[in-house]
């Protein structure tokens, strides 16, 4: 049976079987802020998870159809599938720093490209391990000649936070950059008739000229989002039932 009591000031006091549940204003207050701030988490995760599904599906469907780069095409839609025929410049490579595969620092090999119709393309040809120190660059060869390439349309690695204005990227190359800008890479390499239609060409697994990809859409899959919402509402939960548990005393 529930008994209402008069409130005092700032206090309420209601009884509850042989306890009184007596919150304090200040322990109502900081278990409201937590509340909210856990489940505004939780949220947020689920947010992201419906974010990076998108981003998954893109990526599946992205090898639905192929785009020839050679035809007259807009832009294109992220992760979709392209082959073009063309040759690389490798005198003006970048290696991409600070990226990891399989727990171990390397770099992404991004090589210019150009189609006969002069039209200029950015391709991620992959992964290369980190020399033995920083000093010493990887070897980077390229294919010669007129060949072609498959692969997906997609964007320049990107960090999750940009701090500050990065350096200006200068020759030598092969030219080291930590998370170029599309236009400080363009800007690097020199006037061409870049392509508007994506930022780089992610090289298929199986085409040669290529070194370590295992491409797939960046991040986290939505379920380990999923689970982290879940862990910040189980959080909200077990500290809703810990302020009512401290709450209570004998009447």
């Amino acid at each position: 049976m529930l008994h209402v009591f008069p409130w005092g000031q700032y206090s309420v006091r209601l009884k509850v079987g042989p306890r009184v549940f007596s919150p304090t204003l200040l322990g109502t207050v900081l278990a409201a802020g937590m509340l909210a701030g856990l489940v505004s988490l939780g949220r947020w995760q689920l947010h992201r998870a419906a974010e990076k599904q998108v981003l998954f599906d893109e990526f599946a469907a992205g090898a639905g159809s192929n785009v020839e780069l050679g035809s007259s095409t807009g832009p294109l839609q992220r992760y979709q599938h392209v082959s073009a025929r063309g040759r690389y410049d490798p005198s003006a490579q970048l290696l991409i720093d600070n990226m990891v595969s399989n727990e171990r620092a390397g770099y992404y090999v991004i090589t210019p490209f150009e189609l006969d119709s002069g039209e200029w393309f950015l391709v991620n040809r992959g992964w290369v391990p980190m020399g033995e120190s920083r000093a010493v660059l990887p070897s980077i060869p390229s294919p010669e000649g007129e060949i072609g390439i498959r692969g997906r349309a997609d964007l320049l690695p990107r960090p999750g936070i940009r701090m500050g204005t990065p350096a200006p990227l200068a020759p030598p190359f092969p030219v080291r950059a930590n998370y170029p800008s599309l236009e400080a890479v363009h800007a690097v390499i020199g006037p061409r008739r870049w392509s508007t239609r994506t930022e780089v060409i992610l090289l298929d697994a199986r085409e040669p000229g290529g070194f370590v990809r295992d491409w797939a859409a960046p991040g986290f899959p939505p379920a380990r989002h999923i689970a982290y919402a879940v862990q910040w509402f189980g959080l909200a939960a077990a500290m809703l039932v810990l302020y009512i548990i401290a709450s209570l005393e004998k009447p």
